[in-house]
């Protein structure tokens, strides 16, 4: 996600530090500028959460309404930048440990596991979470200590798929507490299981090569009633959920580093190359040999 970043005051050569690691589709990361720093114009399009986690020092969260709030050590600040605008300004003796998550992610989470996607009063809701002796703080350093001891099963592996969706569930249910959202009562239009039963088949599945006829025969109904559904509660075809499924998955394979562009795209149901090039550049930013590069550099 592309972003603006300035020093404040006197101009001083940044000491800046940096160490990353793909969970699942989340990527962790911890740095730091080494000097203070304003940050604002978060790409919207790009689609992420930034889950922010004070280390040392203090950041200023800034919302669209004007609203500030400072976070010192041990705090986290969550902010969907695909939903609202955000600005940061760190001190010069800031030390960060962020998780930048789709937010599409979440969303399949939250229907996944609650059976509804949450309104924009959550996710335009920029918040504090955890805090001293919190769950959502002891979750973030088990997963940093296992990231450090095994990046390759965490990245890749069925550990990373499973801390991946405890953090989502975790920082769900924390960020939904505090925009004073129940995620358990049942909105006023709540996803159907058959909806739940095809997003969850085509997310386990995607490697398959599943139709949108197979989808529909899982969930029980037709393929134009499951187009209309899909539409309804997830503002997409079945099949752009399918595509999004298969690139995920590309992208969690390059993202171990233990493969070739060319084999991940046959893995995954891609002959013309150029063509998956192309798709999987529109949806990451980046070619795939650049995903791959960054993590066997």
């Amino acid at each position: 996600m592309s972003f603006r970043v300035r020093p404040v005051g006197r101009a001083v050569t940044p000491k800046s530090t940096m160490f990353s690691v793909p969970i699942g589709e989340m990527t962790l990361t911890r740095f730091s500028y080494g000097i203070e720093v304003d940050l604002d114009s978060f790409d919207a399009d790009a689609g992420k959460v930034l889950v922010l986690t004070t280390l040392r020092g203090a950041t200023r969260h800034v919302t669209a309404n004007a609203a500030e709030q400072e976070v010192t050590a041990r705090q986290t600040y969550v902010t969907d930048c695909s939903r609202a605008d955000y600005r940061l300004i760190a001190d010069p003796d800031h030390l960060q440990l962020n998780l930048t998550i789709p937010h599409g992610l979440l969303a399949d989470l939250a229907l996944r596991w609650w059976g509804h996607v949450p309104d924009d009063r959550l996710w335009r809701h920029g918040c504090v979470v955890g805090g001293e002796g919190s769950p959502w703080l002891a979750l973030l350093a088990y997963a940093s200590r296992t990231a450090a001891a095994a990046p390759d099963a965490v990245s890749s592996g069925r550990i990373g798929e499973h801390l991946e969706e405890m953090i989502g569930a975790q920082l769900l249910e924390d960020w939904a507490r505090r925009a004073q959202l129940d995620l358990e009562s049942r909105p006023a239009v709540t996803a159907p299981r058959y909806v739940r039963l095809a997003a969850q088949y085509a997310h386990e599945h995607a490697r398959e090569l599943p139709t949108v006829l197979d989808l529909a025969q899982i969930a029980g109904v037709s393929a134009r009633a499951l187009s209309g559904a899909f539409g309804k509660y997830l503002n997409m075809t079945p099949r752009s959920y399918l595509i999004e499924q298969r690139l995920q998955g590309v992208y969690r394979d390059l993202s171990s580093g233990h493969t070739t562009v060319s084999a991940t795209a046959r893995n995954w149901g891609y002959v013309n190359l150029g063509v998956f090039a192309s798709s999987y550049r529109r949806r990451f930013g980046e070619l795939p040999s650049e995903t791959l590069a960054r993590r066997t550099a």
